[in-house]
């Protein structure tokens, strides 16, 4: 599967294995992570891989899901 410079640049993909699924009438793409979980303040989290994303990105990319 290809997916466009631009768009690997901005969510910090990089070549590896990722899960394909089906989401409603479009396709969820996620990265396959072989690390353990990770507790960090009490919470299980799966550690990060990719480019660090920051609040402000966050909010943009949710409000874009909700339009």
């Amino acid at each position: 599967m290809v997916i466009p410079k631009p768009l690997r640049d901005r969510l910090g993909l990089r070549a590896g294995e990722v899960e394909v699924t089906a989401d409603g009438s479009g396709l969820r793409i996620e990265v396959v992570v072989d690390e353990v979980l990770e507790e960090r303040r009490g919470r299980l989290v799966i550690p990060g891989a990719g480019a660090p994303v920051s609040a402000e990105q966050v909010r943009a990319l949710r409000d874009v899901d909700q339009r």
